[in-house]
């Protein structure tokens, strides 16, 4: 492979052909960087926010990854997180289910009214009493386990009757996987195993579900239908959706809200539609 070759896959396309880096993205990046009040993320989750994060400070380990962090999302309403690498993006969701150190801030939920900080539940108890699930990046099916059993374990809290039950639930929505349940999960299609992850999320009957990279490893065959059922589980069954998404374009153009990372902190916060038409954004993460 030719040096432009390796430089071009490496980096993002800007407008025209110009070719721009990922560590130029990331520079360029800090100059667009907005003051975003908390007013306004209140306004944009429709003033009663489900979810809310208040000045995370948060990393592993010794090291901080997200700096006087501001969220909201309102109940059956989606948020997209997008920014260069690095930016902190899955450590938001990491956070929020427990995955990382959490040195100072609050995140919460709201429902009926009452607001319950869950900064310190462990992810079983956000799972249990938050009703939050994570559902996590590309290659988490266990290849050597039936459709069925994938299923059952995202029944871990339930016993074994409740699980049953659960998954027979899931298979009664998803007549794909039902066809597959005896089946190893190492022969189901790409797109198969990503509704497998999303469904076993599922079995627990979440409010909020948390989705890192959708389209990842995806043929774009199989990304339409993923965010079809992604779109299905939103406005149909009213769950809450914060998604880091590589794809920005995609992950814009599906949700209500956008938020765009730089190194830590939140640069921009809008509409999706309106951050899709931001010449910033467009030239710095959607291709030109």
């Amino acid at each position: 492979m030719v040096a432009s070759e390796q430089t071009q896959m490496s980096g993002y396309s800007g407008s025209g052909n110009a070719i721009i880096s990922v560590d130029e993205v990331a520079r360029q990046a800090l100059g667009i960087v907005r003051d975003i009040s908390v007013e306004q993320l209140d306004a944009l989750a429709g003033r009663k926010p489900h979810l809310r994060i208040d000045n995370l400070n948060a990393g592993y380990g010794q090291m901080e990854i997200l700096h006087d962090f501001n969220l909201r999302v309102g109940g059956g309403q989606s948020l997209c997180l997008i920014g260069p690498n690095g930016a902190g993006k899955s450590t938001v969701l990491h956070s929020i289910f427990g995955f990382t150190n959490i040195y100072s801030g609050s995140i919460s939920t709201q429902q009926d009214g009452t607001q319950t900080d869950i900064t310190r539940l462990s992810s079983n108890e956000k799972l249990r009493s938050a009703g939050i699930a994570y559902i996590l990046q590309d290659k988490s099916v266990f290849p050597g386990m039936t459709v069925e059993e994938n299923l059952w374990l995202g029944a871990y809290l339930m016993d074994r009757k409740e699980a049953k039950q659960a998954a027979d639930k899931i298979f009664d929505k998803y007549p794909r996987l039902a066809a597959r349940r005896k089946h190893l999960a190492r022969v189901l299609s790409g797109g198969e195993r990503r509704l497998l992850e999303i469904s076993r999320a599922l079995v627990m009957d979440p409010k909020v579900l948390l989705v890192d990279e959708p389209s990842i490893g995806l043929e774009p065959r199989f990304i339409d239908a993923v965010f079809g059922i992604l779109d299905d589980l939103q406005h149909k069954e009213r769950k809450t959706i914060i998604m880091v998404e590589q794809n920005a374009k995609k992950g814009l153009e599906y949700a209500d809200i956008g938020y765009v990372l730089v190194s830590g902190k939140l640069a921009l916060a809008g509409r999706a539609i309106d951050l899709l038409n931001d010449p910033d954004v467009g030239r710095l993460f959607l291709g030109g």
